[in-house]
């Protein structure tokens, strides 16, 4: 069920007024939010459910396991990893099972041998690495002494699969959202308005600059061998608009639909290209998953607190695993190498957290100096976003070349409309840039208000009719 759908608009208020009013007591309530979870997620394909639950009952029965070992450390090491590579088998056999087959029959062609290799035809479960994330990190948590298992399988199983959440992050750690589905929830109306705003902005950017961006964005990169530099820059700039008006449009709906529910979720943007250099950027972008990887491989690791060659292993590592976790394609690693080669250098002058404050803090605009930043920094990301858009390697480069040596006198071919709607995007977010959405507004006069929310409705509703997916529900 896409939250851009007219299934959606029709099962969000059915299930708010359920929950407020039909189950008010916390277990009923907690039992309610699954029975609509695995409704939400199952309109896909009733087969995913088979899946999720397994994945959660087994975390659920490791929790407890470690608990009752409690002061046998061998034990409860044996039982944490049991359970991450139970949960990395599934992962890895459903979405990476296929490429290490087929890379490694193609590296035995390299040297003369041809062998016959199985792959699986086997459909890529929605959004089965942001729960298995969020499953593994409860039972990291526990084995370190960060929290007790919960006893309670049916808040559990509400933390798991909430719906909101569930397919496209943010991922929650059992830290923060488990409590929220063990204690009794009173509607707050303050925080369900600020809730439908962020609904509204997330909605703006995923089906106004997004899925108009992704129709020219298609087009040009068919066509990217016919296309002149100027094209291709431009294809390269609506994309990078594209994905993040995409997830974060996506993010900002599920933290939004959360609210009215009760529910805090964690920030997954913080107004990412307004970043300084690669490391800021990386602070700001898809804040859960950079962070999980911060907490439960980079700092096990050593973190940057070890000598020189380590940190930059671990730096490497992080963002290869990084690419690998978006997707089966070299593409993806490439893409994390990328970044990687972006970060060593900030990180080797010990600049990697240099930028931890708000750009232009107490000012209208920034200073020329960080101008030129953001734009130097966006157009690295924007290259990095080519190579995370292109079907395989050879695209890639051929793409970014082309870019670069085909200069020739033209005119944009191609979605030349998406500029006013990424204005809009970026004009909006710059004053709000202190907030944790693009509308968390405060205008005295209601009729200034109210025509800014009627304004980004009839753009939506303009719009409606080219629904896309969600670019993130593949991984």
């Amino acid at each position: 069920m896409l939250f851009n759908s007219f299934e959606f608009l029709v099962f969000l208020p059915i299930v708010f007024l359920l929950y407020w009013f039909a189950f008010k007591k916390l277990r009923a309530q907690n039992l309610f939010v699954v029975v609509a979870s695995y409704l939400f997620y199952g309109w896909w394909d009733w087969r995913f459910l088979i899946l999720i639950a397994f994945t959660t009952l087994c975390s659920y029965v490791s929790g407890i396991l470690l608990e009752r070992q409690e002061g046998h450390r061998h034990i409860q090491r044996l039982i944490s990893i049991a359970n991450i590579v139970l949960n990395l088998t599934i992962l890895g056999i459903f979405k990476y099972f296929n490429f290490f087959s087929e890379n490694l029959q193609h590296l035995f062609q390299w040297f003369g041998f041809e062998l016959d290799w199985v792959t699986l035809d086997i459909l890529l479960p929605v959004g089965i690495s942001f729960y298995t994330f969020q499953a593994l990190s409860y039972t990291i948590d526990i084995y370190r002494h960060k929290m007790k298992p919960t006893h309670d399988i049916v808040a559990f199983f509400a933390f798991i699969s909430f719906f909101p959440q569930l397919v496209a992050g943010p991922i929650e750690r059992a830290t923060n959202l488990l409590p929220q589905f063990e204690s009794q929830r009173t509607f707050d109306y303050t925080a369900a308005v600020d809730g439908m705003r962020q609904i509204l902005w997330g909605l703006f950017k995923k089906i106004v600059v997004a899925d108009t961006c992704a129709v020219a964005v298609n087009q040009i990169f068919a066509n990217y061998q016919t296309l002149d530099s100027l094209n291709l820059v431009w294809g390269a700039f609506l994309f990078t608009f594209q994905i993040y008006g995409d997830f974060s449009g996506y993010s900002d709906i599920a933290i939004g639909t959360a609210k009215l529910f009760g529910i805090n979720l964690l920030q997954n943007f913080n107004f990412p290209y307004f970043s300084r250099d690669i490391a800021e950027f990386w602070r700001r972008w898809h804040i859960s998953l950079t962070t999980w990887f911060r907490d439960y491989i980079y700092i096990p690791l050593g973190g940057s607190r070890c000598s020189k060659w380590k940190s930059f292993r671990n730096t490497m590592i992080i963002f290869l695993v990084s690419g690998l976790w978006h997707g089966a394609n070299w593409t993806f690693i490439c893409w994390g190498a990328f970044h990687a080669l972006l970060f060593l250098p900030l990180l080797l002058m010990g600049r990697n957290r240099k930028y931890k404050d708000i750009v232009a803090e107490n000012k209208y605009l920034p200073s020329l100096k960080e101008l030129g930043q953001i734009i130097s920094t966006f157009i690295l990301v924007m290259i990095g976003w080519v190579i995370f858009r292109a079907e395989n390697i050879k695209e890639a480069y051929q793409y970014i070349i082309y870019m670069f040596t085909k200069w020739q006198p033209s005119s944009l071919e191609y979605g030349v409309k998406c500029i006013q709607y990424i204005a809009i995007l970026i004009i909006i977010e710059w004053i709000n840039r202190r907030k944790m959405h693009g509308l968390e507004i405060n205008i005295k006069y209601p009729i200034i208000r109210w025509g800014i929310y009627c304004a980004i409705f009839y753009y939506i509703f303009y719009y409606s009719n080219d629904i896309q997916t969600f670019i993130y529900f593949q991984f």
